[in-house]
């Protein structure tokens, strides 16, 4: 499996709040930021099923952008 690199905007303060959750943890900021992403994953799936294949862009969170 191919290790990807992706950037996110996010305000100062909470990520200020995520690196003292982190280190609370012994983490650092982005193996704190793996394990949340895990959990959520695992709790989709507990509820929803196991997720196969590619995601349909219709059930995106964030609707394309009008042109």
């Amino acid at each position: 499996m191919a290790i990807k690199s992706v950037s996110i905007r996010i305000e100062e303060e909470m990520l200020e709040k995520i690196a003292f959750v982190a280190d609370y943890e012994g983490r650092s900021v982005n193996s704190h930021i793996l394990v949340l992403i895990r959990n959520n994953i695992k709790e989709y799936e507990n509820e929803h099923g196991k997720i196969i294949g590619d995601i349909n862009p219709e059930v995106n969170v964030k609707p394309a952008r009008k042109k």
